[in-house]
């Protein structure tokens, strides 16, 4: 995937979702952001992303939730990977049993979280 990838941000924590639109920007990636997983469904129904950059713990539905309510749609879901504090081992496994292709644990470093885009980017080209 090329730099112009469109990845979708989301985070209910606009202090966090300004540092990754910074990140995301600054190496080239379009991005829109949502703050709630009922406004995540409705982007995603509606924009082809890339990417979603998805967050575990949200005041409406989780995460996890979001994702098994769009399979259960029948969705076609880009890579995903969980950004999000919860770094039990289980929370982990709960997301890779979604088929994240990444799970990174909050805070996370801005190449950290380049490189676990682009290479979720290059496993799905």
């Amino acid at each position: 995937m090329s730099e112009l990838s469109r990845i979708l941000i989301v985070d209910d924590e606009p202090d966090t979702v300004g540092l990754i639109e910074i990140t995301l920007g600054s190496a080239g990636y379009m991005h829109e952001s949502a703050y709630s997983a009922f406004d995540a469904n409705q982007k995603i129904k509606n924009v082809p992303f890339d990417l979603i950059l998805l967050d575990v713990m949200m005041p409406d539905t989780s995460g996890f939730d979001l994702v098994r309510e769009l399979q259960q749609d029948g969705m076609y879901l880009p890579p995903i990977i969980f950004l999000t504090a919860r770094g039990r081992p289980e929370d982990i496994e709960a997301g890779n049993a979604l088929g994240a292709k990444g799970y990174l644990v909050k805070p996370v470093t801005r190449g950290r979280l380049l490189d676990a885009i682009k290479a979720a980017l290059y496993e799905s080209a």
